[in-house]
């Protein structure tokens, strides 16, 4: 078989090529490696606490592991179950709230140490803290018993509580804190502060800190070897969150902490009952549990590590300990992330690949070209254009996924607070038309969040393309003949596909709608997320690929505040729907309660479904062990290259 792209597609811009050639360059420069994919952009972080990105979770899940990890089930290779990792086993309560999670003897971390269940309490915590301020925290808070609690930090009067003193070596540094003493809340003071011996500019701040809750009586409990004395009386302090070193007055012994949150272990259902067995107290039974314990947000990190180096020191490949299959050799920005075998991971044994590159190439264009020239293995994307040829290969690997790509709302710009607006922006999209004619590769049109296929749940359906009602919704929201209707902007992540997407709807609301002010903008990864993070956008394009096969992994999105909705929605009854579901004990009641919330998010639209997935995938027949999945994922531990076919 030729791979010569010359041959097959002459019709590719020839500045594609250029960009394959200064790659090609690159590869020259140091020895080849095993296997070479491409990972689309460059990652933001390899910190499981902080990411959500497919692309850093490719990374992430390759040299990190959780107590369970995903694989392709050996009788299905094409579907992606939860299987033992760090733990070798677990045990379920009766009641199915309580797991206990068994460490097996040979989990190492990449220094010779042992992996402990410790290990996994302190990064959970670090994982919950609030100034980690992870967007994933409702893995835990959603489920584990007094993980909400303390991620928000909500303390009350009588509560057993941990004190964070300002003797951090970095200031700047987020969990891991300082000292932190255990004690019992006796009061939060509200009224004027005490007198200290500053500045009057300092005395302010102080006063007004003091008056918004910031001051806390605390009677200290003496701890020893990690065992608190509760019982026993203590001492009394008052404790001022500021930022003035400790102090004390003479009326008073006033110390000055960073913050005062609830005292984990007394609070959390996240416990080592010794070094090699770890327990979690559930708040309700949760089936897809294991899936959860198996996705990267809940992977440990080396707590000397981190300690040491701080964040982001951490994560440079010269000071970051592993415990996956493989370490990081080198990173080189705008080019490639170099993975080499962990020989102290448990299974070394069983991973075939030694040197894997991951590539950091946003261009479809770049990366079919260097797929076509023999320079990468695995391409994550192609043009929409070449699709048409693409699908007649046999290299070209594609299946139905489990994941929908949508348009955010900012409901809180104008119109767009406006139901009646979004909703005419929905039914002036032919979706249809956009999948058959312009993405040509099986995507399906979505008139829901969440994709077909979950066991026992039906979504519900919005409403189909229909230009004069659109019209009329317009009209009735005061943009008769889209007269007046202010600037709108789409947003998305640079990528040609996304690109070629918003201009599409662009142009589909222009002539729809006759709203004539549309521009459509590209940030690069990072800034898109901030963008959308901080609600700095009127639409922004959007992606999400089910964490496990639920609808739940879709809709709990979308709850008030929630560190994924970034759309300023709220909808109290949706709220109390998603929660309710998740202490549902009949299946097909937890269902009906699920799609009840989807229907009032597709009723009050705060985001526009526009199509479901179905992965893009070129892959050389050298590749062994690579199977189309709903998740489309591919854990580098299981494939392998057959040399002779190389």
């Amino acid at each position: 078989m030729s791979w010569s792209l010359r041959d097959l597609f002459p019709y590719i811009a020839a500045v594609a090529c250029v960009a394959a050639l200064s790659y090609a360059i690159s590869f020259g420069t140091i020895p080849r490696a095993d296997f070479t994919f491409i990972n689309g952009t460059e990652i933001q972080s390899i910190d499981p606490s902080v990411v959500t990105g497919v692309p850093e979770g490719r990374i992430i899940a390759s040299v990190f592991e959780g107590l369970y990890r995903l694989a392709p089930n050996p009788d299905d290779p094409s579907v992606l179950e939860p299987q033992p990792a760090m733990a070798e086993k677990h045990e379920i309560s009766q009641d199915r709230r309580t797991y206990t999670f068994h460490l097996r003897p040979s989990a190492n971390w990449s220094d010779g140490s042992t992996v402990t269940a410790d290990d996994f309490v302190w990064s959970w915590r670090r994982f919950l803290h609030p100034e980690i301020a992870a967007r994933y925290h409702y893995q835990l808070t959603d489920y584990v018993v007094g993980a909400a609690k303390f991620n928000s930090g909500d303390v009350q009067e009588g509560d057993r509580v941990e004190v964070e003193l300002r003797d951090r070596l970095n200031p700047d540094q987020p969990f891991p804190s300082g000292t932190i003493l255990p004690g019992v809340l006796e009061e939060i003071i509200t009224g004027p502060a005490p007198e200290f011996d500053d500045d009057d500019d300092t005395r302010k701040k102080a006063d007004a800190r003091w008056r918004d809750g910031w001051v806390f009586r605390v009677q200290i409990k003496s701890e020893k070897d990690g065992v608190v004395a509760w019982d026993e009386p203590g001492t009394t302090y008052t404790f001022c969150r500021s930022d003035r070193p400790n102090s004390t007055s003479q009326s008073d012994k006033v110390r000055s902490c960073h913050l005062v949150l609830p005292h984990f272990a007394e609070t959390v259902g996240i416990r080592a009952i010794d070094d090699r067995r770890f327990q979690v107290q559930l708040k309700n039974p949760t089936p897809y549990f294991l899936d959860l314990a198996a996705f990267y947000p809940l992977f440990p990190v080396n707590r000397r590590c981190v300690e040491k180096y701080g964040y982001p020191n951490w994560t440079r490949p010269e000071n970051i300990v592993h415990n996956g299959p493989y370490k990081i050799e080198f990173r080189r920005i705008r080019d490639r992330i170099r993975l080499k075998k962990n020989p102290l991971y448990w299974n070394a044994d069983s991973v075939r690949l030694n040197r894997v590159d991951a590539m950091a190439v946003q261009s479809s264009t770049t990366q079919l070209n260097m797929y076509m020239n023999g320079l990468v293995d695995w391409a994550t994307d192609v043009p929409q254009s070449m699709i048409p040829d693409l699908v007649k290969r046999e290299d070209f690997v594609s299946a139905p996924m489990l994941s929908t790509y949508f348009y955010r709302f900012n409901v809180d710009r104008p119109p767009l607070d406006n139901s009646k607006v979004r909703q005419a922006l929905n039914l002036a999209l032919n979706k249809r038309e956009l999948c058959e004619q312009v993405l040509r590769a099986g995507q399906q049109p979505a008139r829901s969040l969440c994709p077909p296929g979950m066991a026992l749940y039906r979504p519900p359906q919005c409403e189909l393309y229909d230009v004069e009602k659109a019209r009329q919704l317009l009209s009735e929201a005061g943009f008769p003949g889209g007269k007046g209707f202010p600037r709108l902007e789409i947003l998305y992540n640079s990528s040609d596909n996304h690109r070629i997407i918003a201009e599409v709807i662009q142009q589909q609301w222009q002539q729809n709608l006759s709203i004539a002010d549309i521009d459509i903008t590209n940030r690069e990864w990072n800034s898109y997320l901030e963008d959308v993070q901080q609600q700095q956008y009127v639409v922004a394009r959007a992606g999400w690929v089910g964490d496990y096969n639920d609808p739940n992994t879709f809709l709990d999105m979308f709850v008030s505040d929630g560190p994924n909705n970034n759309t300023g929605w709220s909808n109290a009854k949706y709220d109390q729907l998603i929660d309710q579901a998740k202490s549902a004990a009949n299946p097909e009641q937890r269902m009906a309660i699920l799609r009840e919330a989807e229907e009032i998010l597709l009723e009050d639209m705060p985001i526009v479904p526009i199509y479901f997935y179905v992965s893009i995938n070129m892959v050389r027949p050298h590749v062994k062990g690579f199977h189309a999945n709903i998740q489309d994922l591919h854990p580098l531990q299981f494939l392998q290259v057959d040399k002779v076919l190389h």
